[in-house]
């Protein structure tokens, strides 16, 4: 489940995103809320959270300048998702540059938040909370031993229930979803430099003729013709 930190001075966003995590039973567990930018920055340490919902417009530090300290001050890996009222391209530029993941635009809608989520975290929640974990634990632990047996047995169901969840939720098996979560993975692995064996190992593929199969299949190239791409 991914540590949630709420950061906005008038706190009516933090309420809309707790909200939907309530309502809805998403994998997000909020750990703290923060109501400026030094508070921000004391709650990051604290709470030390995977996500961080920061409003760009906050008294003292903006968010940009949270994020910017954070990334200096703070040895851990968290994403920020930028809050704000204000669309504006020069500052999207200057916020991509810094690490953000994504924005929400107020006022947050459920759509928006699902959307920006499935960006930042890799799949679409859906409407089956138990599923929802599942495709949480597949995004952590991808790169394990994983099979559909032992997805069913996380879920104490039976894998013929779990299949047709995958069907109902995602249109695909589970076989599909799992190497397309790895790929995506492998593809960056490959990106920061490091070798087609240890991309593969580091994805979960044990077999590397396998991985330059799917590899090949899914995105109509080799690894090798990947990697040497331009970015």
């Amino acid at each position: 489940m991914r540590r949630v930190l709420l950061v906005d001075d008038e706190g009516a966003a933090n309420e809309i995103i707790r909200y939907f995590i309530k309502t809805h039973d998403l994998p997000l567990e909020v750990v703290g809320e923060a109501y400026d930018g030094e508070g921000a920055l004391r709650a990051i340490r604290r709470f030390r959270p995977d996500l961080v919902f920061l409003d760009i417009e906050m008294p003292g530090l903006n968010g940009l300048e949270v994020m910017e300290r954070t990334r200096r001050e703070y040895s851990g890996n968290v994403s920020f998702i930028i809050i704000t009222a204000f669309d504006s391209f020069a500052y999207a530029q200057q916020a991509l540059r810094m690490g953000v993941k994504d924005f929400l635009l107020k006022p947050v809608v459920y759509e928006q938040f699902l959307e920006t989520m499935e960006r930042v975290v890799g799949y679409r929640y859906t409407d089956h909370p138990s599923f929802n974990q599942l495709l949480e634990y597949i995004g952590v632990h991808y790169g394990e031993e994983l099979s559909l047996a032992s997805c069913a047995g996380l879920l104490s169901m039976s894998e013929s229930n779990v299949a047709r969840l995958f069907k109902r939720h995602l249109d695909t098996g589970f076989t599909a979803y799992l190497n397309d979560v790895r790929m995506r993975h492998a593809r960056t692995f490959l990106k920061e430099g490091l070798s087609i064996k240890e991309a593969a190992d580091k994805a979960g593929y044990n077999n590397l003729n396998y991985f330059y199969r799917v590899f090949r299949q899914k995105y109509g190239m080799t690894p090798k013709e990947y990697a040497a791409e331009p970015f």
